[in-house]
């Protein structure tokens, strides 16, 4: 509404504010870091909140190698909602950010540095090595943490914990060294996840599966010496995807529980490897697709006899390359023959071939019978590559250093072809594991590696919840953890409750140590094989806190660390460095422990990260404490998933859908980000895309509309405008009770992490129930009115709102909110993030008044309905020029309307209400029921300053004006 004339208009008390209706976000929310950087406002927020409960959120650390991506922006923009709601709901919510920077992608990095020029890294001295892998680490840990900051991350960003930092390598290498002492610490060799290209082990949460056409042979394995004649030159058939592990064959299994049979080729096309007279011994339900894979049609081959599984249990085998030419006896004697629980019938032919070198399974049933002396072989390098004296396959390569298809399943089909041991071959695109560093593919492969027992009884007294470390996981999973959603609770009991020991080591160089020393000439099995000397491992501890990691491998360390007690001659220094995963899973130690601002026990509230950290940093941090500490590192465990573009595709560089965060911040602003991850559902996976993102940016604005509006009404309040809630009509008590809802809603969605649902509820009151509802009733009084006790109380409502939106809003809206705050109060000290959310009283709360409004909204629905009928139809052009009648039916209904001022809340001119029955020319809605609407126009003229049509306009000293317009006017 505004006065017809242009002396009214200036009497009227229009919104006054500067606050600009365009954002301009991109370029105003870096000067908003700059102030609060300046201001110091994360370090004034600890001092103001001394004595409070500590929440800490422990920052699970990115590795630093790279700009930041969508994910990482979730991520971090969900902790900055958890650390600043906590913080703002009275406790004291500290955040150390921090950075993983040791390990395989940073010297991968470095390495195909020295590549292009030319360089062979084991000819660098290995401390400049490792000085060039810091110094990459430092370069990106800078850039990330600008990155970061822009995204408005609250944090102790000038003091950071970095894993690479001299301290935190001494506290790694001092949990590495609980585990030696405690008994859980041992070397073993067993199959492992190697990648032959990056030359290391790999630990679960290093591969990531992809589809790989891999070569799949179906091999014979010839009866030796059966009872039954029958059996006679007879095959065993295999199948396999892994053609490179034939040559390490050491055994063949079949399922106890299936029906197996003799089946004899009777016919064969030209083309096919199978002759006439062939015997062949398959599982009963897989045996036609053998056949057919082997080119045999109907008819071609009969089924001879049942094989009884024990008949079975009673024969050996013979390798297909034994007493090959050149063979040199490598595969002459004979492979056993078992059963074994892991046979299937889904695929294959019912037996399966065993390299217990390349497969865990195998691995462990040959470990169980106490044979792994007889079925371990050393074939595969660590290159990938078979050992130079293998016959026949000696240096050939089961990958290329570009991670492609190496010679090495060529050449033992081939082999396999010319002795006559393959009855068919195929390819097949199968899911394969690869390493998420170097893409390529990897294998099983066993070796020599450090492992932490899961299920042997730790030495250290802490077995409160446990003497093993699964039985303390396990147990703190049940009895001390809350997960966010409960889902993430089955998934990582699960994974800890099937998962083999832990492998510690990595050959590689960029790391810290495995700071130990075993003796020489002794089995890994003698009591005396490893060092355990507490005055050694002080030793080492005080010089890596020092000098770092590095000190291990300067000359002369071997001595230095041994001391007067032992000789250097006996013993043999370590260099394997320690999973990264080992790294990030002891921060708790180095942060939560040691540092001033760490957590009064050693214990974060809430570790958050995305949903592969169930087998990646929860479960590492899990298991390395639980050997530790004897119990989980956090109290919390809060999982987002993964995102994805508009489509739900996974996003990708080649498929040209990526969404990086610094161009949203560039063309939005960071807000429009923070608002996009607090609409999202987190707890499953997210879609974001240009589309949706338009989509949270007209949201933003609709909001910010309704903060320029209070802004606006709000100028020049003061204490002396404010009205006790006592003294307040009825609408603005009932915006008090609302206000009392939210604050216990609000309170109890930060508390649950639940920020789609705050923001949700805070949304739609502001744009609902306040600038469809309440603003639009209050406009009149707040433009027209003049110094009244109505206006007065709807001011001191909208400083309440104004104080409550901006305090709960600010969590996720960080930019926007300071910008809110600072612009009624402005000040050197002054930010929305330095208060907490305000107290809201209880009395407030008044559910009679509430159902009693919940009516009179229904009401009101009805007379608009009506009315924009009337507005369509061009009837009239603004409400202000109806009177409508309204019947009632119900008393109780109609007593309500009769009580408060009904045609403000329409914003009609007037209203008649009547409990007369409707006449059938009423108009109506069907979901509000007993009321029916007839129109009417005003009566009277236009009032020339609040546009009212009122019978006395013109009535008054003041020309052409209503009563109340010329009161105002005085």
């Amino acid at each position: 509404m505004c006065a017809d004339t242009p002396e009214y208009k200036a009497t009227l008390n229009l919104p006054k504010t500067d606050f600009p209706m365009r954002a301009g976000l991109p370029k105003r929310e870096p000067e908003w870091l700059s102030r609060w950087e300046n201001l110091g406002v994360y370090d004034r927020q600890r001092a103001s909140a001394e004595g409070r409960e500590p929440f800490i959120l422990h920052d699970g650390p990115p590795y630093a190698n790279g700009h930041l991506h969508i994910g990482h922006a979730l991520n971090k923009i969900l902790k900055d909602f958890i650390v600043r709601s906590q913080q703002m709901t009275g406790r004291d919510a500290r955040y150390v950010p921090g950075w993983d920077c040791h390990g395989l992608p940073i010297e991968w990095k470095i390495e195909e540095q020295y590549r292009a020029k030319g360089l062979d890294k084991d000819q660098v001295p290995v401390n400049d090595f490792r000085q060039e892998c810091r110094n990459f680490a430092a370069g990106w840990v800078d850039i990330q943490r600008e990155e970061f900051k822009r995204l408005g991350v609250t944090g102790k960003w000038d003091d950071p914990y970095l894993t690479m930092d001299f301290h935190s390598e001494r506290v790694i290498a001092e949990e590495f060294m609980k585990f030696l002492m405690n008994g859980t610490l041992y070397q073993g060799s067993k199959p492992v996840m190697w990648s032959p290209i990056e030359k290391t082990a790999l630990a679960e949460a290093e591969v990531e599966y992809h589809d790989k056409e891999s070569f799949t042979i179906w091999v014979k394995f010839r009866v030796a010496d059966p009872a039954d004649a029958d059996l006679a030159g007879a095959y065993v058939v295999i199948w396999t995807t892994t053609a490179w592990t034939i040559p390490s064959n050491k055994a063949v299994v079949y399922g106890k529980d299936f029906a197996y049979g003799l089946y004899e080729v009777t016919g064969t096309p030209d083309e096919s490897w199978a002759n006439v007279g062939d015997r062949y011994i398959l599982a009963d339900k897989l045996a036609g697709d053998v056949m057919s894979r082997a080119r045999l049609e109907d008819g071609m081959y009969t089924r001879v006899r049942d094989v009884t599984v024990d008949e079975l249990a009673g024969l050996s085998l013979t390798h297909p390359l034994a007493g090959a030419e050149g063979s040199d006896g490598e595969w002459d004697d004979l492979r056993d023959f078992r059963a074994a629980d892991f046979v299937t019938e889904d695929e294959g032919t019912g037996f399966v071939h065993c390299a217990p070198s390349h497969g865990m399974e195998e691995f462990e049933l040959y470990r169980d019978a106490g044979m792994l002396e007889q079925v371990i072989t050393y074939n595969v390098m660590e290159d990938g590559s078979f050992r130079a004296d293998l016959p026949f396959f000696g240096g050939k390569m089961i990958l290329k250093p570009n991670g492609k298809e190496g010679d090495a399943n060529k050449a033992v089909i081939d082999k396999l072809v010319e002795v006559g041991g393959l009855l068919a071959r195929g390819k097949i695109k199968h899911s394969y594991p690869h390493s998420w560093r170097s893409k390529a593919p990897v294998i099983y492969r066993n070796t020599p590696q450090w492992f932490a027992a899961i299920d042997r009884v730790v030495d250290d007294g802490l077995d409160t919840y446990g003497k093993t470390i699964r039985e303390r996981a396990l147990t703190s999973i049940d009895e001390l953890v809350t997960f966010t959603p409960q889902t993430g609770r089955n998934r990582l009991y699960s994974m800890i409750e099937s998962r083999p020991d832990w492998v510690l080591s990595r050959q590689r160089a960029w790391g810290v140590p495995l700071s130990c020393f075993v003796k020489k000439d002794r089995l890994p099995t003698d009591p005396d094989f490893l060092l355990r000397d507490a005055a050694v491992n002080a030793r080492i501890t005080e010089a890596f806190e020092a000098e770092g990691a590095d000190a291990w491998y300067k000359d002369g360390a071997k001595a230095r660390f041994l001391g007067d007690a032992y000789d250097p001659e006996d013993y043999v220094q370590v260099f394997d460095i320690l999973d990264v995963w080992f790294d990030s899973g002891s921060t708790h130690a180095f942060v939560l422990r040691d540092r001033a601002d760490g957590s009064p026990d050693g214990i974060a509230d809430l570790y958050l990260e995305g949903t592969d950290q169930h087998r990646g940093w929860f479960h590492s941090s899990m298991l390395q404490a639980c050997g530790t500490k004897g119990r989980a590192p956090y109290r919390g465990v809060l999982t987002h998933g993964f995102t994805l573009d508009a489509k739900g595709i996974k996003m990708s560089k080649s498929l040209g859908n990526t969404i990086v965060p610094e161009e949203v911040v560039k063309q939005y602003g960071a807000d429009i980000l923070r608002l996009w991850v607090a609409q999202t559902d987190y707890t499953a996976d997210q879609r974001i895309g240009p589309e949706i993102l338009k989509g949270v940016a007209d949201s933003y604005r609709r909001l910010r509309n309704t903060m320029r509006f209070m802004l606006g009404s709000l100028n020049d309040f003061s204490e002396t405008d404010r009205v006790a809630p006592a003294e307040m009509p009825e609408l603005e008590r009932w915006v008090l009770h609302r206000l009392a809802e939210l604050d216990g809603i609000v309170r109890d969605g930060y508390a649950a992490y639940d920020f789609q649902g705050v923001f949700q509820q805070l949304f739609n009151f502001a744009t609902v129930e306040l600038s469809a509802f309440y603003f639009d009733i209050r406009k009149d009084a707040l433009y027209c009115d003049g110094d009244t006790a109505r206006r007065r109380a709807a001011r001191s409502v909208l400083d309440i709102l104004f104080h409550r939106l901006t305090t709960w809003l600010a969590p996720i809206l960080v930019f926007t909110m300071e910008e809110v705050w600072l612009e009624r109060f402005p000040g050197e000290d002054s930010s929305v993030h330095l208060v907490d959310f305000p107290e809201t009283p209880a009395e407030w709360l008044d559910e009679g008044l509430a159902a009693k409004w919940a009516s009179i909204r229904q009401m009101r629905r009805a007379v608009t309905a009506a009315l924009e009928i009337q507005r369509r139809d061009k009837v009239i052009g603004a409400s202000l020029e109806a009177a409508p009648v309204v019947h009632v039916s119900d008393a109780d209904v109609l007593g309500a309307l009769r009580s408060v001022d009904f045609e403000d809340i329409c914003i009609t001119s007037d209203i008649v209400l009547t409990g007369d029955p409707s006449p059938n020319e009423a108009f109506r809605l069907p979901d509000v029921p007993g009321v029916g609407v007839l129109f009417e126009k005003a009566e009277g003229q236009k009032c020339q300053r609040c546009w009212k049509i009122l019978p006395d306009v013109g009535q008054h000293p003041h020309p052409g004006v209503c009563h109340r317009c010329d009161e105002a006017l005085g």
